[in-house]
């Protein structure tokens, strides 16, 4: 017999099947005269109210109802039927407890429904938003053991605003408060609204703090409402300073002594005081120009307070540099505590004396730090570092840091005489509060520009292959304009690769295929490169983003004055190395939805591009870009992938070296959910690859052409994510989707995905286990 309902339809009949009998078994459980509540409704009936504006208002009455009904999905409501099959567990854990009390959620019922407040809510917001003289009712409607709740609204008309005073009287701070009304958020014209007035009283607050009026407080404001002397649902607006305001919130305050402890300890404070007079004899001896610095033991230079406070003796209070200064404190990296107190002077009206007290950090810390970590390249190893810190060096809160560090590599499932990796280095930095340059750099940020010098030295040994010694130095500045926008510059970046003991096995392997050949090249590589930061994802927003982009130029004006020309072989060199010259650019850009408070979307999309001219062919090995491996495309190993359609397993011997490129393109999604406490999933997608600039013979397709999109690789895959907070371990297993280096017409590999076949799963399922997220 043939099914009356046409094939589309059965899908949508099924779904609707379910829903509603999983909505009829949550009904079963409740006990006699229980309803389940499934939500409120809020209807409105005034037809002289434009059809948009009614549904606003619909919709945000309808917000502020409460209890919120049990959460439902497709018509479901899975939790609460997770909560009612559950048994009663006997702990406080276990599967039962997360089911009924973590995953699940209680019913709410119709008798938890406080109906006449939620008619209050209405009225009340209805008037709020300026429609005066509301009624409000309400009726339940139930059907099998649910119930709904139908408030009815009848609000008057909108009210307008048709003027706005500001009222006036003979007080500095009334003075002050009619100059900030030019600015004023209630506009003629504009809806009635007491949110939009309580703005306006905060905004008057802020404007006065910028002004001395330290004890102001936006209830000291009143904003009178008339609506009699006005027709056709007309209200004025009268704003004033209270009567009962206090005469110390009218008072102007200035700044008299400015007083730092920069070794504010708790200890040294006995009844409220600390132990050191404040009389001004006793003072004396600690002036440096405007400020006062108690540090008998000269732990500190006072310049670095005299730039970091913005307060000096005179100055008009006033909030921006109140919390302006107490941020560039913070970011000075060296006190753990920043705690500061404005005291009415003894000898002087509306005059504060400012005390910063400030608790070091512990100056100098060493950390020995031991690690174990695999890749999807089968490499396997372990890394040591010894670090130092000293948080101020020389006695102005410059950052010094030292390390060294040892760590080998080796390789693991690969062939016998495989080569293995040791690495051991050690490097200093220096950070100074400031910036250090001929020149004068003026910074209103709240956090404090720094000056950057960097050295290192580390050597490589590949066994079977070569050494590496590579020097490193850099000089520049770092600045934030704000919390979202850093700015990085180096001045100069220097780094110099030097190969030793090349074997022959390297040079056999890589026999013919220069490219390779060139990993061993001497690389003298300097020039500027600057790095622009902007982010918001620190923000509650439901959607944020992050960018960064780099700039690196490298022998541009070397070249330009010697007048280098690889191409036609005039190449030149520095101490017979040849230097580098090009162009590098690489954006970052992120963007991310929160679902929820732990459910959330992220991706990514890098593009970049270096250009080698002038004095280089070709890009320095170093300087390229890589794809594959747990922070990029995870359904290839690192470095295996590219350039373009060319293919690694057709080098010589089986030799597969690190693909680079000279154009980078990546696109990668990821959706983030929580299933309990600590234990997070995720569903990823990732799709990309490298290309070169120029032809290379020896890796036919490796060019950028108008037709790298048929050349880009997809993966996809699922993972787990550990989150102790301090750290989180992330397992990501993917599998290739889409390979480019199979035949153009044979790339998209869906059709022959075999997860039953072990060594279908050896080839294509790839494991990554890192720290952090990989974007």
């Amino acid at each position: 017999m043939k099914s009356r309902f046409p094939i589309h339809f059965r899908p949508v009949i099924a779904i609707s099947f379910i829903a509603i009998v999983a909505s009829c078994s949550n009904t079963k459980f409740l006990k006699d005269g229980q309803m389940l509540y499934t939500g409120g409704e809020v209807k409105i009936e005034n037809d002289s109210i434009p059809k948009k504006q009614k549904k606003a208002l619909k919709s945000e009455l309808e917000e502020n109802l409460t209890p919120k009904p049990n959460s439902s999905f497709l018509g479901l409501r899975p939790k609460l039927y997770a909560y009612n099959i559950a048994k009663e567990p006997k702990k406080e854990k276990g599967f039962n407890y997360w089911l009924k009390y973590k995953f699940g959620e209680e019913p709410v019922l119709l008798g938890d429904v406080d109906k006449e407040f939620n008619k209050d809510i209405i009225v009340n917001y209805s008037e709020n938003k300026g429609y005066f003289n509301a009624k409000a009712t309400y009726d339940t409607v139930s059907k099998n053991k649910k119930a709904q709740v139908i408030y009815t609204l009848r609000p008057g008309n909108q009210y307008l605003i048709s003027q706005v005073k500001f009222q006036e009287d003979s007080t500095l701070v009334n003075k002050e408060i009619q100059n900030l009304k030019d600015k004023t958020l209630l506009k003629v014209g504009n809806p009635f609204d007491l949110a939009v007035i309580k703005a306006e009283r905060e905004r008057i607050d802020n404007g006065l703090k910028e002004k001395g009026f330290y004890y102001f407080h936006p209830d000291n404001i009143i904003v009178q409402a008339d609506s009699t002397v006005a027709k056709n649902h007309k209200v004025e607006l009268n704003v004033k300073l209270k009567e009962q305001t206090p005469d110390l919130a009218k008072q102007q305050f200035s700044i008299d002594k400015v007083v730092v402890f920069p070794n504010y300890n708790i200890r040294d404070v006995k009844d409220g005081k600390y132990s050191i007079p404040m009389s001004a004899d006793s003072l004396a001896k600690y002036a440096h120009e405007d400020i006062y610095v108690i540090d008998p033991e000269h732990k500190f230079k006072p310049k670095i307070f005299d730039r970091a406070l913005y307060f000096k003796t005179g100055d008009v209070y006033n909030r921006k540099d109140h919390n302006l200064t107490l941020s560039r404190l913070i970011s000075l990296g060296v006190f753990k505590f920043v705690k500061n107190e404005f005291v009415v002077s003894d000898s002087l009206n509306h005059k504060f004396d400012t005390y910063y007290m400030l608790t070091p950090r512990q100056i100098q810390s060493l950390r020995l730090e031991a690690l174990g970590r695999t890749n999807s390249a089968n490499y396997a190893g372990s890394e040591l570092n010894l670090n130092w810190t000293h948080r101020n060096f020389f006695r102005g809160a410059e950052q010094f840091k030292a390390s060294v560090y040892g760590a080998f590599d080796v390789q693991i499932g690969g062939p016998a005489d495989a080569e293995n990796i040791i690495r051991v280095g050690a490097n200093a930095q220096l950070s100074i509060p400031r910036i250090v340059a001929p020149f004068r750099f003026n910074s209103s940020s709240a956090f404090v520009p720094r000056t950057n010098m960097q050295i290192g030295y580390e050597f490589q040994n590949r066994t079977t292959l070569y050494t590496l010694n590579t020097f490193n130095a850099s000089f520049g500045y770092a600045w934030k304009e704000n919390v979202r926008k850093e700015h990085e510059l180096k001045v100069i970046d220097v780094s110099l690769i030097n190969p030793a003991n090349v074997t022959d096995k390297f040079r056999e392997q890589t026999a013919g295929n220069q490219y390779l050949k060139r990993a061993t090249d001497q690389q003298l590589i300097f020039g500027p490169t600057y790095t622009y930061t902007y982010t918001n994802t620190t923000s509650p927003k439901t959607n944020t983003f992050y960018y960064r982009g780099m700039l690196d130029l490298a022998g541009n004006l070397t070249g330009l004055l010697t007048g280098a020309n690889a191409k036609n072989g005039d190449q030149k060199d520095i101490f017979g190395i040849p230097f580098s010259q090009y162009a590098k650019m690489e954006n970052d850009f992120r963007f991310y939805h929160k679902f929820g408070e732990k459910t959330s979307f992220a991706s990514r999309a890098i593009v970049g591009v270096a250009l080698p001219y002038g004095n280089s062919e070709y890009m320095p090995f170093s300087r390229q870009f890589f794809v594959g491996g747990s922070n990029s495309i995870r359904a290839f190993r690192a470095r295996t992938l590219g350039p373009g359609s060319y293919d690694p397993r057709t080098q010589q011997n089986g030799f597969v070296f690190d693909q680079a490129g000279d154009v980078k393109l990546e696109l990668n999604a990821e959706y983030r959910a929580n299933i309990y406490k600590f234990l997070n999933v995720a569903a990823f997608a990732d799709a990309g690859n490298i290309w070169l600039i120029n032809e290379d013979p020896e890796r036919p397709g490796a060019k950028f052409s108008k037709d790298f999109l048929s050349e880009v690789a997809v993966g996809a895959g699922v993972g787990l994510r550990l989150d102790f907070s301090i750290l989180v371990l992330r397992l990501d297993l993917a599998m290739p989707l889409r390979v480019p280096y199979y035949e153009k017409s044979d790339r998209w590999v869906l059709d022959r995905v075999k997860f039953g076949d072990s060594s279908w799963r050896k080839d294509n399922l790839i494991l990554n286990i890192a720290i952090g997220y990989p974007f």
